[in-house]
């Protein structure tokens, strides 16, 4: 093949192979972009259908998720859409065609997939960003996708072949300025091989490289000529080399004298080669020991004609000029000119081969040292004992005389020591240095060391700093710390430090910084290891967690038709202790006594009903403060709790003694007295559980003053003290009983005691303090702070708008007992009651009043009754009478309040168990004649 084409060849394949990956290139990155960009249209699209589907999953309504996902049928792309619920079953498609049966799998790991020509993507349905629902699925038909990149894939080829031909068509002209020159160089070179003419010159025909080409060849010729006469002056240049070798080159006789030696000899053994030439060179350069050994073979050499170490590399040692002794290389070759034999030997330093080989074992030696410590704190998963093995290593096998690991604080910019060698302890003791004991940072001048850089001091006694200064006060020498490192964080520094001035090298060094990589690695492993035993057992407890959860939600669900009847059952008590109080004067005080602590305790079981839909859905935050009084609190928690510590615990023979300490004058704090009655009431049960084989429960208040230096905006505190002598906590129950679910009472406790306590602290703004010991009882202290003079009550309660005046009311209620109750109390207000006892003949009744025109002022009716229940009878009321104000009294009142569910036809919503001031309010409030304008 021709140069021509050759480069031909060459144009078009390099051509051609550019267009080539210009072309996959191209093809490629459309592929990638038009995927990408159809991941992302679909992803948007994906996640509103999702985000739209969140309500019908939440309430299982398929028709709507139906509607919605119809939605999809204005992108014609779209060509599938799979609704699941959080169990993976299948909920609503499109289009409808899809059924269950036919429908696909829910994808496990989620994500988008491509297969085929479909792109399909699944997507988290939640609600309120964190409860997931379910998953939506969606089938996306690539394949218009692909027909525009097939298009573009075709005008892309097009392009490159017209190129390629434009390409071919250019290198057709071009190569030959690059081949006719080359072909004249390879003719003119031709005609110099085959008749040795070097007088033949090639013509140059261009005047760029291969012009420039042209001339070098011509000069090259002409250089060839004049190297002829160069060979002439082989021999002075090999004298020139041998001058400029690196070994020492010596000549001598069969006798030992030197009769010559290069310039390498001069500067290796001190003599000039004028004073060198005619010396011995047993005499001169060799040791004494060796050189009866030398004589011994230039005596056998001369008598036998063979030296044992002729032509063989031998390691001894050699003497300078100045008497000093070092390594070297020999070899000897014996030089035969004639009947003339001669030595040549080439005579080689290794001093710093001797040298290197020893940093080399020194390497060697700290590599296995690494190894053996890395194997070691391999098989360990705690940092105390990790530290442990790689001082006691350092200790024995570097060695260094003292060795110890300091740990960093970066929030407190101190240093601890965390852990100390063996032997280095004994040291410690010297200068004071114990475990756990803290350095500062500044002072001690490893500031560098916690940045994450070697610090190295070869000479302590001339440190300004405070730690190289405690530790040369013991007679150390150098130091050398190594920061530890986890994730480019430095938690720790390892200190290594020996009695000599500068003993460490930088291999030491850089030996103390990779072990020090290592260690850290391994204490980021121990530390995982350990987070993921946390992680384990955490997610063990939060699975009980949730078994707990759900127990309690499916508990909560059928407690909210039980807190229903509960109020229903006890709104006669609330009314009749109420009416009582307000109505009765000839009360004794023990009387009046006892029905303040049974209203005290129906407003207490109200409270714990509202409470009980928390299990199965949070209420609101509602967190309203009065002042309280805590002694009266304390003597209702001590009335309530009674059966707790008296009763329960002498049927098993065991005696709580209780010991009630107030505080004469006690000022009013701010807060919510049922949220402070449940957390004393939590207390003095914990207490009992705590004394098994009984004992004194103390419960005190008291008001002492703040602590100095607090940021408390207020002089005083009144403390509550609640103590008990029983089994006490150790330190690790101490510093965890306030977790949620921790409990140490097995399947009798929930674990929500203590924590319930804690969140009343908190909103209260209030401080707790947990005192305790193994077998020494318990003692919490909760201080409030005492609050300014001011307004009784954060909250203005409700009061009576006007003056009572006599209404005629209709009362509808399925409860017999309620109307009663009811019907009594709002007669003894003057009123006139007529009873309705279900809905229907409460609409009845309204309606033949509104005939025969004695209308009623106001309707109270209950909320769920059978048949026609209280939105009906609401309904009906105002489409008869528009102004009629209806009061809805229902068990259910607070969920109506808290979902903002009230009834359209309902003026006003009362929960059971209802108090008079409340319904007066609403009655006084809604039956208000019009005013004169």
């Amino acid at each position: 093949m021709t140069l021509q084409r050759q480069l031909m060849r060459a144009a078009l394949l390099t051509s051609g192979l550019a267009l080539l990956l210009t072309l996959v290139g191209f093809v490629t990155a459309q592929l990638i972009t038009l995927r990408e960009s159809t991941v992302t249209h679909l992803a948007s699209l994906g996640n509103v259908i999702a985000a739209n589907s969140s309500a019908a999953l939440a309430f299982h309504d398929t028709e709507a998720a139906r509607e919605i996902l119809g939605a999809l049928r204005a992108d014609p792309s779209v060509v599938a859409a799979e609704l699941f619920d959080q169990e993976g079953n299948y909920f609503a498609a499109y289009p409808i065609s899809i059924s269950p049966q036919n429908s696909q799998q829910m994808p496990v790991d989620g994500g988008h997939r491509f297969e085929g020509r479909y792109l399909i993507d699944a997507y988290p349905v939640v609600q309120n960003g964190a409860r997931p629902l379910g998953t939506l699925v969606l089938t996306f038909d690539m394949a218009p996708v692909y027909q525009q990149l097939l298009g573009l894939g075709a005008v892309a080829a097009l392009v490159a072949v017209i190129a390629l031909f434009g390409a071919y068509l250019l290198s057709r002209a071009l190569q030959r300025q690059i081949s006719e020159p080359i072909a004249a160089l390879v003719a003119t070179a031709s005609a110099v091989s085959d008749r040795s003419d070097y007088s033949v010159r090639a013509a140059r025909v261009s005047n760029d490289e291969l012009g420039r080409l042209t001339d070098t060849f011509n000069k090259m010729l002409t250089r060839i000529e004049e190297q002829r006469g160069a060979l002439l002056d082989s021999e002075g240049r090999v004298r020139a080399v041998l001058d400029s070798a690196l070994s020492a080159v010596v000549v001598i006789d069969t006798s030992g004298r030197i009769l010559d030696w290069n310039q390498r000899a001069e500067s290796m053994f001190g003599w000039q080669r004028e004073e060198a030439v005619g010396l011995n060179l047993v005499t001169t350069i060799i040791p004494e020991r060796y050189r009866s050994d030398h004589l011994s073979g230039m005596q056998g050499f001369n008598d036998s004609g063979a030296m044992p170490i002729l032509n063989q590399l031998i390691e001894l040692s050699a003497l300078r000029r100045d008497g000093t002794e070092f390594p070297v290389e020999l070899s000897i070759s014996a030089i035969t000119t004639g009947s003339t034999t001669t030595f040549c030997g080439f005579v080689t330093d290794i001093t710093e081969r001797r040298q290197a080989q020893r940093r080399i074992e020194s390497q060697l030696n700290r590599m296995n040292l690494h190894n053996r410590i890395t194997r070691a704190i391999g098989d360990r998963q705690d940092l105390p004992s990790i530290f442990r093995v790689v001082l006691k290593n350092l200790e024995d096998n570097m060695p260094i005389d003292f060795g110890c690991v300091l740990l960093y604080d970066n929030a407190g910019e101190t240093l601890t020591v965390g852990n100390m060698g063996a032997s280095s302890a004994l040291l410690a003791r010297q200068f004071d240095l114990v475990e756990s004991m803290q350095i500062p940072l500044e002072p001690s001048g490893l500031v560098r060391s916690v940045r994450g850089e070697l610090l190295y001091e070869p000479d302590l006694h001339d440190s300004s700093f405070a730690f190289p200064r405690r530790l040369s006060a013991a007679g150390l020498g150098s130091l050398v710390v190594a920061p530890l490192l986890v994730e480019s964080r430095v938690f720790g520094v390892v200190v290594a430090a020996r009695r000599t001035v500068a003993g460490f090298s930088s291999g030491d060094c850089e030996f103390l910084r990779q072990l020090s990589e290592h260690v850290g690695l391994a204490s980021h492993q121990a530390h995982l290891h350990s987070a993921l035993q946390l992680a384990y057992d955490e997610l063990r407890q939060t699975q009980k967690t949730v078994m707990q959860q759900e127990r309690l939600r499916a508990l909560g669900q059928m407690a909210s038709g039980v807190a229903h009847d509960i109020n229903n059952a006890i709104s006669p008590i609330a009314l009749y202790t109420e009416s009582l109080l307000e109505r009765e004067p000839g009360l004794s005080d023990r009387g009046r006594r006892h029905l303040t602590t049974i209203q005290q305790a129906i407003e207490d079981v109200a409270q714990t009903v509202g409470r009980m839909r928390e299990f199965y859905r949070p209420r609101e935050a509602q967190f309203e403060q009065a002042r309280v009084d805590l002694n009266r609190v304390v003597q209702q928690v001590i009335e309530l709790t009674r059966v707790r510590w008296s009763d329960v615990v002498q049927e098993r023979g065991i005696v709580i003694t209780p010991q009630i300490e107030l505080a004469a004058a006690l000022p009013t704090i701010m807060g919510v007295e049922s949220e402070i009655r449940d957390a004393l009431t939590n207390l003095v049960f914990n207490a009992v559980d705590a004394m098994p084989d009984g004992g004194m429960l103390s419960i005190c208040t008291c008001v002492s003053p703040s602590p100095a230096g607090s940021d408390s905006p207020v002089d005083e505190q009144v403390v509550l003290e609640v103590r008990d002598t029983g089994v006490g906590m150790d330190e690790d129950t101490r510093r965890r009983c306030m977790e949620p679910f921790f409990t140490t009472k097995g399947e009798r406790g929930s674990g929500l005691g203590l924590a319930m306590v804690y969140g009343m602290v908190r909103r209260h703004t209030a401080e707790l303090d947990i005192e305790s010991a193994p077998r020494q009882g318990t003692v919490v202290r909760v201080k409030f702070a005492v609050p300014a003079s001011g307004p009784e009550s954060a909250v203005r309660l409700p009061t009576e708008t006007t003056t009572r005046r006599p209404l005629r009311l209709l009362i509808v209620d399925d409860d017999p007992v309620i109307i009663d109750a009811l019907r009594e109390i709002l007669e003894g207000d003057g009123h006139a009651v007529t009873a309705a006892d279900g809905g229907r003949k409460g609409i009845e009744l309204f309606a033949a009043a509104q005939a025969g025109h004695e209308p009623f002022a106001a309707v109270v009716t209950d909320l769920g009754m059978p048949y026609v229940d209280g939105r009906q009878v609401a309904a009906e009321v105002k489409a008869l009478s528009a102004a009629t104000p209806v009061l809805l009294l229902t068990g259910w009142g607070q969920r109506l309040l808290d979902d903002r569910d009230i009834p359209p036809c309902v003026d006003r919503v009362l929960k059971k168990p209802p108090r008079l001031r409340e319904l007066r309010t609403a009655l006084a409030e809604l039956t208000l004649p019009p005013r004169v304008q």
